[in-house]
């Protein structure tokens, strides 16, 4: 009886959170609160990466020169994601705040002033992006033929970054207002038809069918964002009056945004040059190991980063309410579930990594470097899960700084030197890469938890 109310209780916990119904996060369960968050969150990233997942599955029966063309541009346009994270990031901090404090009139007018900053943003990323395709991936380390037969390809993803931000930035907008369940539908919406759409394109139209696909899913996923912001009845609901000039507004949104937007920025580039240096030392299989196992380390990877989103929610909301207390406890809670979810993950990697790369590939040599890429990358999984709630449990207060800092020291000052260290001087080559990221990750997770305990950013202002 006893189990059986148990499962009655989850059962309950689980249809709650995927009903968006409206909540407040700043009482009540923290243990509860987390799961009426994070589930959403999970299950809307987890569709995001099912999604490059079956994408990189169809691409890969074009060949390894289509899997490099589709890992080395989603490797740059990763700095498209950087943006629209950082803006996110500074929407979710902002919203979340005004909607702790009870005020979603200024949480609606904080989210529509977000908006128009991406807006400005994308055009610039777009045009560059478009004109640039194919220096773009001969400064990657790509071969001719990957040029000739992918600048296509990256000049349908760059043209059509508005979706990617939109889609992005209005999510963490819904996220910050606690209506994780909204985000997650959004989401879904667009990697269902990107799912539908990309093996009926590819077969028509080769390689840059699979980018026409995501352009035309992730565009439906931001129309049906924009019905709900403006016809829905969530508790933020916008409308033309949101939109007038704010400088104040706009210049709090951006010193938060524009810390964040560095901060995935630094990501990105260290995950660049990592994938050129696997390119460069390993050739065209190893970054097509690489990619396969990239793909798949993210979808295993996303669902803590729902976690960490649903922390981020809980530490602004709770600082808003002047509890930040509550808003610590949330944060150490959520860290032990991600450290427990990501230990059950690191023995799939470690263990699994062969039977995982033979779903896509009979080929052997990208068969080896993708299992090399997961034993390693999977090494480091409990750390990844700590460091990834920290950072944005400090996000979420809007304190985008720390996390930054931290970014650029363990990227660019400790794992990129490291990777080329062991690749070069060592004569480990593409391992180096390999072995250089798990490191990197262990000491991001350690800084992180000390600059946390210290509690600084309990004095942030939004």
């Amino acid at each position: 009886m006893s189990q059986r109310s148990t499962f009655d209780k989850i059962f309950h916990i689980i249809r709650t959170s995927l009903n968006g119904e409206q909540r407040d996060y700043t009482r009540g369960s923290l243990s509860k609160a987390i799961f009426l968050l994070a589930i959403p969150m999970i299950l809307e990233l987890s569709m995001e990466s099912v999604f490059a997942v079956v994408d990189i599955f169809f691409v890969s029966k074009l060949g390894q020169h289509a899997i490099a063309t589709v890992g080395l541009t989603e490797s740059v346009i990763s700095l498209v994601y950087s943006i629209a994270i950082g803006l996110s990031t500074a929407a979710t901090a902002v919203v979340a705040r005004r909607i702790g404090e009870k005020d979603p009139e200024a949480a609606s007018h904080a989210a529509a002033q977000s908006i128009i900053i991406s807006l400005i943003a994308t055009l610039f990323v777009s045009i560059l992006g478009v004109v640039f395709a194919g220096n773009i991936l001969s400064l990657m380390g790509a071969d001719s033929r990957v040029v000739n037969e992918g600048a296509i390809f990256t000049k349908i993803m760059f043209g059509g970054s508005l979706a990617i931000m939109l889609l992005f930035l209005i999510n963490g907008i819904f996220r910050g207002a606690g209506d994780a369940a909204m985000a997650m539908k959004s989401l879904w919406f667009a990697s269902i038809m990107n799912i539908i759409l990309c093996p009926v394109f590819i077969h028509y139209f080769g390689l840059k069918g699979a980018a026409i696909a995501t352009v035309i899913g992730r565009t439906a996923g931001v129309l049906y964002q924009c019905y709900h912001l403006f016809r829905g009845k969530g508790v933020i609901r916008l409308k033309a009056i949101h939109f007038n000039y704010d400088p104040k507004l706009l210049k709090s949104i951006i010193v938060i945004a524009w810390p964040a937007t560095l901060q995935f920025f630094i990501n990105s580039g260290s995950w660049i040059f990592l994938t050129r240096l696997v390119a460069e030392t390993g050739g065209t299989a190893a970054s097509a190991g690489y990619q396969l196992a990239i793909r798949n380390f993210i979808f295993f990877l996303l669902p803590v980063w729902g976690l960490s989103n649903a922390a981020a929610t809980l530490v602004g909301q709770n600082l808003g309410a002047k509890d930040p207390q509550r808003a610590e406890q949330s944060v150490y809670m959520t860290a032990r579930y991600s450290a427990f979810l990501m230990g059950v993950i690191m023995f799939i990697f470690i263990f699994l990594p062969d039977f995982i790369m033979r779903i896509y590939t009979n080929d052997e040599n990208i068969i080896r470097y993708g299992t090399l890429t997961l034993r390693w990358f999977g090494s480091a999984n409990i750390f990844y899960g700590i460091s990834m709630v920290m950072m944005q449990a400090l996000n979420g207060a809007g304190d985008t700084r720390t996390p930054t800092i931290i970014n650029f020291f363990c990227f660019w000052l400790f794992q990129i030197p490291l990777a080329y260290i062991l690749a070069y001087h060592f004569h480990l080559k593409a391992t180096g890469a390999f072995i250089a990221v798990p490191v990197a990750e262990t000491s991001i997770a350690l800084v992180a938890w000390y600059y946390f305990k210290k509690g600084k950013w309990k004095t942030i202002s939004v």
